[in-house]
């Protein structure tokens, strides 16, 4: 199960985890979006269901956890992709800041809630959170409260480690750097902003939403089954290195 699977990486996320085999949920708001991404995936004979949700909302967690054991019988991996953009022109509006608590954090506080019990009771498996390097350093033109959340999911990811461990659960974050702009990006998709950006990459370009998906795939696997608590940064080197 993907949230916020229709697009950028967690659409990445539910092409690569059918392309491995896996039943996946694509959980999004984006109902038109995750409808032809789950014909897409069925059409190339991969298994891809479509779940409404609103992750800020709990209500609609336990309607979906309890529609897709209907359907799938167990869930063993849950990423916690929905987002919002934190470049936004007004940097101080407060309604925004409690969408990015609602989405990112309480999302996220939902995410474990519900989705860790879901797959301890299948025996096992894994939850990965997306945070950001926005968690370690502010940027230009982002909004604060972005930050403080991103902060967040990864204090949140940590101390779910150590809860759910005994359990058989693993809990994960892979946090991209500078990636491919988000549907919602407003200052960070302006072409002057962006270029300023890289010229701190070391590796002189932006992510793909593919590269964050891989991480994703590796945490979620029984490759990574010795790791929680981690976090398994994306970015370039950006956060490695100062220019």
């Amino acid at each position: 199960m993907v949230t916020g699977g229709a697009s950028g990486i967690g659409e990445a996320c539910i092409r690569m985890f059918a392309a491995e085999g896996a039943s996946v949920v694509v959980a999004d708001l984006l109902d038109e979006e995750a409808g032809v991404l789950c014909r897409a995936i069925r059409d190339e004979g991969g298994k891809a269901t479509f779940i409404h949700l609103d992750v800020s909302q709990e209500a609609q967690w336990s309607a979906a956890i309890y529609e897709l054991r209907e359907k799938l019988g167990r869930l063993d991996v849950l990423v916690n992709s929905a987002g919002i953009s934190g470049f936004v022109h007004d940097r101080e509006n407060t309604a925004y800041l409690d969408r990015i608590m609602a989405i990112h954090l309480r999302g996220c506080f939902l995410a474990i809630k519900h989705g860790a019990p879901a797959i301890a009771r299948s025996g096992g498996g894994a939850i990965v959170t997306l945070s950001s390097i926005a968690a370690y350093e502010g940027f230009e033109g982002q909004h604060m409260g972005y930050n403080a959340a991103k902060a967040g999911v990864l204090a949140m990811t940590r101390c779910a480690a150590g809860e759910y461990a005994r359990q058989g659960v693993r809990v994960n974050s892979v946090v991209p750097g500078l990636m491919t702009p988000m549907r919602t990006s407003v200052v960070s998709a302006d072409p002057v902003m962006r270029a300023r950006f890289f010229e701190r990459v070391p590796i002189n370009r932006e992510g793909t939403a593919e590269e964050a998906a891989k991480a994703v795939l590796f945490l979620s696997s029984d490759e990574a089954s010795y790791l929680t608590g981690a976090d398994l940064v994306v970015d370039g080197g950006y956060t490695a290195y100062t220019y």
